[in-house]
């Protein structure tokens, strides 16, 4: 009897590893298309905390699947043609930006878009970071200041968000120096943070 054979399915392991290989295609297909285009965008999500982490201490780096891009919505007309020749498709999914992988049009897969300047919900006390707040950690990968980056985590603050927080303070990224340019109720949710981890 085979004990495998070159139809076998993919072990779990392989399929996670799959699937980590298609973040990663879907995040250089857009990115690249992006610059191509001279459109101006900044990595935001768990995709920027993983760069940011990175930039400290690659062991230390918690995979993601998001794929979430800040865009300004003037340029959303060029950002598309962009995304279309890489093979994306543009589409609004309850009032959230997004473009789908022709291949694999599914919203869990999607890139998704958040307005520069503009507030995410109604409720955050800060809109989303301006274009002026991003920085090349690599070459090629156009990411959010790391200021933004706690302010949008600090706002969300679903428990993967203060996981992010924790990771970014955990390799001396985030410090208390911080707290004075935050808005009181943002200041109070990281602090809240730094005291958990000792900090």
């Amino acid at each position: 009897m085979d004990v495998a054979s070159s139809d076998a399915a993919p072990s779990l392991w392989e399929r996670y590893v799959m699937a980590l290989d298609e973040v990663t295609e879907r995040l250089r297909r857009i990115t690249k298309a992006l610059a191509d285009a001279n459109v101006p965008y900044a990595l935001v999500g768990g995709q920027a905390v993983a760069l940011w982490v990175a930039s400290k201490d690659p062991a230390a780096v918690r995979t993601t699947k998001d794929v979430d891009i800040l865009l300004d919505r003037r340029d959303l007309p060029q950002a598309r043609a962009a995304a279309q020749a890489a093979r994306f498709d543009y589409c609004e999914v309850v009032d959230v930006g997004m473009f789908l992988d022709r291949v694999d049009p599914n919203p869990r897969k999607a890139i998704h878009l958040v307005w520069a300047g503009e507030k995410v919900k109604a409720e955050y006390p800060l809109p989303s970071p301006r274009m002026d707040e991003r920085q090349e950690l690599e070459p090629g990968k156009s990411v959010v200041s790391l200021a933004g980056l706690v302010r949008m985590k600090l706002m969300a603050n679903r428990d993967q968000d203060r996981m992010h927080l924790r990771d970014m303070i955990d390799v001396d990224l985030i410090t208390r120096e911080m707290l004075g340019d935050l808005p009181d109720e943002l200041a109070r949710r990281l602090e809240t943070l730094l005291i958990d981890l000792g900090r």
